[in-house]
């Protein structure tokens, strides 16, 4: 792989643009607004097109003031149709972009037979070239779209950090940031400002398509990682430059492996994103769909190991000194499990519960005790249901069941407390 400082500032770019949209882009999941970058993305195309038929130039400026001013107008349409016409939040967002965009479109093909300015690099941008546009700083010749993001991007992080506390109870509660003084109004359109401004700032480098990516994508994933929002930003703008990287170094690599010379840098960058995204939602610890399998196998097995310790515990009371290991099959029968009692077996030997012998199993006496808090849990349960509560049904031993794989002994010890210190059950059986 060959690379140049064109390489180097071509990541920049893309990194700037997209961690510029990741940090607002956050706050647009939190609301769940995502689809609101979409429509504010394609909305500002008319707002190009006639902030340059009125000056009759493409100078950043009016293009941002026209972006800005379409960006308002869009949030102030979606809102109004949402509030006066019932119709729900994501078929307003639809009604209005892609009226806008429409309207965009017609304007930019005619603007397009006097300059330079076609919807193909609206849409796809051109962050490729973006390193031959410069600009004379302290002596360094600097991208004018590297400065353009730069600015954005600090922009919105002056935003985030100066508004986080507002910011963060608007997006959770609306109604309780009102009560506690904040203008939930002022803050949404700062932000929908700012999401229109962003959006601008990132046409010219990387387009329409890849700044709907940037703006969502990062959020949605970080969201998937961590709870606290601090976290989930910080993450999400790692996340965002990361994708540019690996987009620019796939976008140089990857078409080559099939025969191709390269592709779009920009659409490479938005693959990253998606790939990046995909081992997020699939091996993320808490909320990945590996791993919830794996939680939920692991209180599966705990859930059936202290049915298994409990039932043993149960024989352990009734059966006379000496009596035979419980057989392994009996145990299948009476708690109805398949072959995860291997599984539960091993698990419980590997903690020195359990001893085999054939194909019986015995409590070992850190079995016993394990067992026997367990059971008086279950019976301090449906003591507390009987005779506090007044549940005394039929189903009193299933909710005990429930509840006494989730009680501590702080706990334990509230509830024979609460039930006078019991020594037996509603059924007559010790507690021990």
């Amino acid at each position: 792989m060959e690379w140049t400082f064109i390489d180097t500032w071509i990541v920049v770019v893309g990194a700037l643009s997209a961690a510029a949209c990741a940090l607002l882009g956050n706050y647009l999941v939190l609301r769940r607004m995502s689809m609101m970058g979409d429509a504010i993305s394609h909305a500002v195309l008319p707002g190009l097109a006639i902030a340059f038929l009125i000056t009759g130039s493409r100078a950043s400026l009016p293009m941002l003031m026209g972006a800005i001013l379409i960006g308002v107008v869009t949030t102030l349409l979606i809102q109004g149709i949402d509030r006066l016409s019932g119709l729900d939040r994501g078929a307003s967002m639809g009604v209005v972009f892609t009226t806008l965009f429409a309207i965009g479109l017609i304007l930019i093909r005619q603007a397009a037979d006097h300059v330079d300015l076609d919807p193909s690099c609206v849409l796809y941008g051109a962050i490729e070239l973006t390193p031959l546009d410069t600009v004379l700083i302290f002596g360094q010749d600097i991208p004018q779209a590297a400065v353009t993001s730069g600015i954005m991007l600090v922009l919105n992080l002056i935003f985030v950090i100066v508004f986080f506390k507002e910011l963060r109870i608007t997006a959770f509660d609306p109604a309780l940031a009102t009560t506690m003084g904040i203008n939930a109004n002022i803050m949404h359109y700062g932000l929908m400002t700012l999401v229109a401004a962003t959006t601008i700032a990132a046409f010219e480098s990387v387009g329409s398509i890849l700044v709907i990516a940037m703006l969502i994508v990062p959020g949605a994933a970080a969201h998937l990682i961590t709870d606290r929002l601090g976290r989930v930003l910080a993450i999400s703008v790692l996340f965002a430059a990361a994708s540019a990287v690996l987009g620019h170094m796939g976008a140089i690599t990857v078409p080559r492996l099939f025969g191709f010379q390269d592709t779009s840098t920009a659409g490479m960058m938005a693959l990253a994103t998606g790939l990046l995204f995909l081992l997020v939602f699939l091996f993320a610890p808490r909320y990945g769909v590996i791993g919830r399998a794996t939680n939920q196998l692991r209180l599966g097995l705990g859930i059936i190991g202290d049915d298994t310790l409990g039932f043993l515990y149960r024989y352990h009371e009734l059966a006379p000194e000496g009596a035979p290991p419980v057989p392994i099959a009996e145990i299948k029968k009476a708690l109805k499990v398949g072959s995860t009692i291997r599984l539960m077996i091993w698990k419980l030997k590997r903690k020195n519960l359990i001893l085999t012998d054939g194909n019986g199993l015995t409590l070992t006496d850190e079995g016993i005790t394990a067992g026997q808090g367990l059971i008086r849990s279950h019976r301090l349960w449906e003591t507390y249901l009987c005779d506090v509560m007044g549940c005394c049904d039929a189903d009193v031993h299933r909710h005990a069941h429930k509840f006494e794989h989730v009680t501590d002994p702080e706990t334990q010890q509230r509830l024979s407390e609460i039930t006078g210190n019991p020594g037996r059950d509603p059924h007559r059986r010790k507690i021990p």
